[in-house]
């Protein structure tokens, strides 16, 4: 039953992405109506599905408890991994923007504006940037594809192996892999697919801490990091 819902769940919330992602609308204080209302069904979708259990979003990880391992493992977490993360960038456009017949691997267009390190320069970044990319972008996302979708698909496909706590086995891939298709339909590129892998470290730390804390902090910081890449490597 948990597997089925879980499915119906990420067909349902895929779709609605796709659809609403195409509103091209500008609305005063809000900005584009369509980015807007995807986090609002990332957050709706999953009180639904509660609903319908007879569940609480806490039941799907809407807590901070235990803080202190949230904590512990995003600061580590993003200690090991955003380095690692800004070297295989500087390193893949380095080679795919100096080669040509690797142009396509990049995102249309991104060649022609990389500038490398030699030419990086202060990146843009703001207060309000910052707090969208924790409140709208990475909180509602974590609640639904890890707190949810990634829950549900636990009870029909339980983990058979565990490191430091967290469940590694078909659910892990099948909410990270739903995590990298709802993405391409904003600017219809399968690049967006890449996504498929930190929805397998955000899905690992949910189930190693027990709450979407860790996962959130991380999300949005690894949205701030792309950020202050693109906009001091990129003219």
């Amino acid at each position: 039953m948990a597997g089925r819902i879980a499915a119906w769940a990420a067909v349902i919330v895929i779709a609605l992405v796709a659809a609403v992602v195409r509103i091209d609308v500008k609305v005063a204080l809000i900005g584009h109506l369509g980015a807007a209302l995807v986090p609002v069904i990332f957050l709706y979708a999953p009180s639904v599905v509660a609903w319908r259990r007879h569940e609480d979003l806490v039941d799907y990880g809407f807590h901070a408890a235990p803080v202190k391992r949230g904590l512990v493992f995003a600061g580590i977490t993003m200690l090991i991994a955003f380095p690692l993360f800004a070297a295989i960038y500087v390193g893949f456009f380095d080679q795919v923007c100096s080669h040509g017949a690797l142009g396509d691997l990049a995102p249309p267009g991104l060649c022609k504006r990389y500038l490398g390190v030699s030419g990086a320069h202060a990146p843009h970044l703001t207060a309000e940037f910052v707090l969208v990319q924790y409140v709208v972008a990475a909180l509602p996302e974590e609640l639904f594809f890890r707190g949810c979708l990634l829950m549900l698909l636990e009870k029909r496909f339980p983990p058979k192996r565990r490191w430091l706590g967290g469940g590694i086995g078909w659910a892990l891939v099948l909410s990270s892999l739903a995590f990298g298709i709802v993405h391409i339909p904003k600017d219809g590129l399968p690049h967006e697919l890449v996504k498929f892998f930190p929805g397998l470290l955000f899905g690992w730390l949910r189930s190693a801490t027990g709450s979407i804390l860790a996962g959130t902090l991380v999300h949005g910081t690894s949205n701030v990091v792309v950020q202050v890449l693109e906009t001091s490597l990129l003219r």
